[in-house]
């Protein structure tokens, strides 16, 4: 099988990362909970996680940095600490479910979104201004949308909410191991990111760096303050209850060690020319539409399309059965489509990671040419 779907999960992992959880799995308990060596070895997993996670990610302090069970957890806790009942909240058009599905459950919230076509950046921050003069309680905005893999101005953005005083929570889940994130400099107060994508490391992972603090979506045990009935005030305690995923944590620790000794622009540079190199493929087929930035400075890693007469979902299965794994539909972003006028049937969609060739992408364009 030739996987192209990584933008939902990277398939192929670096060896690291699979020796790394087994020799959790036989070697280490839950952190905090005693002085005997598995206990230990567990804590110091945890606490490696969190430096090389705010070293790679721009953060002064490693206990901003919270592990959670994916990219939406960790903006469920984001979004219901930012967004009040009957705020405002401004969105960038190109959000994920795991975004406006927890903004819908809080009473009275005003959304908004910055209007701008596909790939246009200078668009979006001209209406971004606008929609900024006007008031707004908050900005939540993708670092790249999972659609077209179009990559927002979030340096740009980030300043214009810092100047405005605007709370900004950043989805970094398309992003993260590939672009630059500099949490201190973009003075966010959340950037949300899974494992399981372009950090290489397990499902069941993810990481929510918090610059102050936020609303626990569970109360539990710590292995600090026992004696009190609340949550501890402090990070990272005060959002990680219970047992932490330590074989998971273990993995991600592996992954994240994989992306900084490859390089994250090296990751880049690679996606992008096996991204080019499909696309310039596909629009050689008859009736194929594909959703390409003129600059290739303003997409990376995430390419999709459309081929006319054909349905999404059964192009993508025809792909399944001669061995190409897609995905095909709104892929859990109905907003995005809606902001492309794509929201009918959906796309094609295509994503490639570091362990892609070009030779797989060759492969997929033989298949395609056979069924358009």
């Amino acid at each position: 099988m030739i996987y192209l779907d990584s933008a939902a999960t990277t398939l192929q992992k670096p060896p690291a990362v699979a020796r790394a959880m087994a020799e959790a799995v036989g070697t280490m308990t839950s952190p905090g909970r005693g002085n005997y060596g598995p206990s230990s070895r567990a804590s110091r997993t945890l606490l490696a996680l969190r430096e090389k996670a705010a070293e790679l990610f721009g953060m002064s302090r490693p206990e901003q940095v919270v592990l959670t069970h994916n990219a939406t957890h960790g903006l469920n806790l984001a979004v219901k600490t930012m967004v009040r009942p009957g705020a405002r909240v401004l969105l960038s058009g190109w959000e994920h479910n795991a975004v406006t599905r927890p903004l819908a459950t809080i009473p009275g919230v005003r959304v908004r979104t910055v209007e701008a076509p596909l790939f246009r950046p200078k668009q979006f921050l001209e209406d971004l201004d606008r929609k900024l003069r006007e008031g707004t309680d908050g900005v939540i905005c993708t670092h790249v949308s999972n659609v077209f893999g179009y990559i927002l101005p979030v340096d740009e953005i980030a300043a214009r909410c810092r100047a405005a005083s605007v709370p900004l929570l950043v989805d970094a889940s398309q992003s993260a191991g590939v672009l630059p994130i500099s949490m201190d400099d973009w003075g966010a107060d959340f950037v949300a990111m899974p494992g399981h994508k372009g950090l290489y490391g397990p499902q069941g992972t993810g990481l929510l760096l918090v610059r102050d603090t936020a609303l626990p979506l569970l109360e539990g045990g710590t292995g600090s303050q026992s004696r009190l009935q609340t949550m501890p005030d402090f990070l990272p305690d005060r959002l990680e209850a219970g047992t932490h995923n330590i074989p998971g944590a273990a993995g991600l620790l592996a992954g994240l060690r994989f992306v900084e000794k490859t390089g994250p622009s090296a990751i880049l540079r690679h996606e992008r020319a096996l991204l080019a190199r499909a696309a310039a493929g596909l629009v050689r087929l008859p009736g194929v539409t594909v959703y390409r930035a003129e600059d290739p400075g303003c997409q990376c890693g995430v390419l999709s399309f459309r081929a006319k007469g054909r349905d999404p979902g059964a192009l993508a299965d025809a792909l399944a059965d001669r061995g190409i794994a897609v995905r095909s539909g709104l892929h859990c972003a109905p907003l995005a489509h809606a902001s492309a006028g794509t929201e009918g049937e959906g796309t094609v969609r295509v994503s490639f990671s570091a362990f892609n060739t070009a030779w797989e992408v060759d492969r997929f364009l033989e298949r395609m040419a056979g069924l358009v």
